[in-house]
């Protein structure tokens, strides 16, 4: 692989990275929690998983965030 062609390849790999990292704040933000205080955003985040173990209780968040997602758009 020619030097050009990793440099274009880590390029897109961060621009794809960024975007993601927008992404997970713009919900962040959709969720009301623009202004909350990080170590909590972080300690809801790892409760969630957590919880999300339970496949109802998986079931349930999805169901609320498209619930969410679906109010946004209309």
């Amino acid at each position: 692989m020619t030097e050009l062609k990793r440099t274009s390849d880590a390029r897109s790999r961060r621009a794809a990275e960024t975007r993601h990292k927008i992404e997970l704040g713009g919900l962040v933000v959709k969720a009301g929690l623009g202004d909350a205080d990080k170590a909590f955003i972080l300690g809801l985040l790892i409760e969630g998983l957590e919880q999300s173990a339970d496949p109802e209780t998986k079931t349930r968040m999805r169901f609320r965030g498209q619930r969410a997602f679906n109010a946004s758009s209309s």
